[in-house]
């Protein structure tokens, strides 16, 4: 920079003329900003090791917006008197409060130093913008997260406590302070914006920079140990309520290495919703897994969240289903209703896709498990699901043995039984992992179905609250479910299969 455009040190008119470089006039926002410039509190924090955007945003009166967001590094630093100093350490030094992060410098996640050739924020954007693109995403919105180590306000907070102890009277100082992530986020936001194409909001696709403070045994590594201990018994920290005190020499440590940057990408979960059918009597509803052996052939989980995972190009999933049933009982009728919930989605897969998956489960060779009606839902499905879940019926169709023949009266008796109400403790088989609770619970309906050849033995018809324990109804569970049907009938009674007919939700 030329004698003529720099600023003379204790001159703020020098600091304004310094912005008119090129013959482009600054936006009037910059123009306020130079000239709310303290001199001398610049060359303070300047020998302190603070870089050019530190100073803006800590003494000046002005907002750091994004008119102060497009000015280079060296313009600042042209702009703040320093170019001397610039121009005889061509080494970067890096900022003693942001640790290097508004300098646009830092290590990758490989430990490689990284050095912006622009300093605007354009260059850091494109390449944020490479490792956004490298992890295979589709979206268009982003939502920006900024991670920073908590040394960075602890260093922030000692530089302003330094500052009140020298200039306690200066307006300035009373402003209004900008984060350094939310001047982050003013300089590279807007070219983030135009190198990904898309916009900024609260997106469901996040992009977090988390900035993680370089190992402390690099820090200061020409120094003795006795050394540190001095200079650090050294330091007079301001009062924080009146500012009496000041430090009278520099008490901050020189910064030997920038933060680690590490870029990730997060698509919030995606759901799809069906409904789906279950033919087998050996396959669960989720992994189920004993003593690392595996329980049953397979489970509706895997087959329906592994077919719907690869197509989204997602991390992980997780299965949801409105209720349950035993491995041993099948799921037919209308089917159960079901989300998956894919996690880190790349992609969403079209309709088509779904209904291609579909017929793939459907006409698979084992036809363990079934698909209905599969399609991309928003999030809200998950309360609508756990909504009706409370207020859903179930219908059942039980195979049922009993200890004397069926006569035609049991099963007038049977069928006149409407909302009948009975009372179930929690069954014998799944008191080790449920409360010991009694639970009051409605039989809508019933009818009872004859098999031809053996009086022994009929088809249960029945329509139920959800969470009524069917095989415990049937067999009274050693009396712990009044009425049952054993004691209905006057005769012991034994279920032989049970089927799910079907799963109504609410109104449906």
């Amino acid at each position: 920079m030329s004698d003529e455009t720099k600023p003379a040190s204790g001159d703020s008119s020098g600091l304004l003329n310094g912005l008119l470089t090129g013959g482009a006039e600054k936006p009037q926002r910059v123009n306020e900003a130079a000239r709310s410039l303290d001199p001398s509190a610049v060359k303070d924090l300047l020998s302190l090791g603070v870089c050019e955007r530190c100073i803006l945003r800590l003494i000046t009166v002005a907002t750091f917006d994004s008119d102060l967001a497009t000015v280079s590094s060296s313009t600042l630093r042209g702009w703040l008197g320093s170019g001397e100093e610039e121009a005889a350490s061509p080494e970067m030094s890096i900022c003693i409060v942001c640790l290097g992060v508004l300098q646009f410098v830092f290590s990758d996640d490989k430990q490689t130093l990284v050095k912006m050739k622009s300093d605007c924020g354009s260059g850091h954007a494109a390449w944020i913008t490479d490792l956004v693109k490298q992890q295979g995403h589709e979206f268009d919105s982003f939502c920006l997260e900024v991670s920073l180590p908590s040394t960075i306000s602890e260093n922030e907070r000692a530089v302003l406590l330094y500052l009140k102890g020298k200039y306690s009277n200066e307006a300035w100082l009373q402003s209004e302070k900008v984060s350094v992530k939310d001047a982050l986020k003013v300089l590279v936001l807007d070219p983030l914006r135009a190198s990904l194409g898309a916009k900024s909001d609260s997106s469901s696709f996040h992009i977090r920079l988390t900035y993680s403070k370089a190992s402390d045994d690099a820090q200061g590594l020409s120094e003795t140990t006795h050394e540190r201990k001095k200079r650090k018994t050294d330091v007079v920290y301001a009062d924080e309520e009146n500012g009496s005190s000041c430090i009278s020499e520099n008490p901050f440590e020189k910064v030997y290495e920038p933060c680690i940057l590490s870029v990730h990408c997060n698509q919030m979960p995606i759901f799809f919703s069906g409904r789906y059918f279950k033919y087998s009597r050996n396959v669960s509803q989720s992994r189920w897994i004993i003593d690392d052996e595996r329980m049953g052939e397979a489970s509706v989980e895997e087959i329906i969240g592994g077919s719907i995972l690869p197509a989204c190009l997602g991390d992980s999933y997780k299965f949801h289903a409105a209720g349950r049933e035993d491995i041993d009982v099948r799921m037919l009728g209308s089917g159960r209703p079901f989300l998956i919930e894919v996690q880190n989605s790349r992609k969403c897969p079209s309709q088509q896709s779904l209904t291609e998956i579909e017929e793939k489960i459907n006409n698979s060779e084992k036809k363990l498990v079934g698909v209905k009606d599969l399609k991309f839902i928003g999030s809200e499905c998950w309360a609508m699901m756990r909504e009706g879940e409370a207020e859903k019926q179930k219908q059942y169709a039980a195979l049922v043995w009993i200890s004397r023949p069926l006569e035609e009266e049991d099963c007038n008796s049977i069928s006149s039984m409407i909302e009948l109400k009975i009372l179930q403790k929690t069954p014998i088989r799944v008191l080790h992992r449920r409360s010991p609770l009694e639970r009051e619970r409605t039989i809508h309906w019933m009818k009872l179905e004859k098999i031809k050849g053996n009086t022994h033995y009929f088809l249960l018809h029945l329509c139920t609250q959800a969470g009524t324990y069917i095989k415990e109804f049937v067999h009274g569970d050693l009396g712990r479910t009044t009425p049952s049907m054993g004691s209905i009938l006057g005769c012991r009674a034994e279920i032989i299969q049970l089927d799910v007919t079907d799963v109504k939700m609410g109104d449906s």
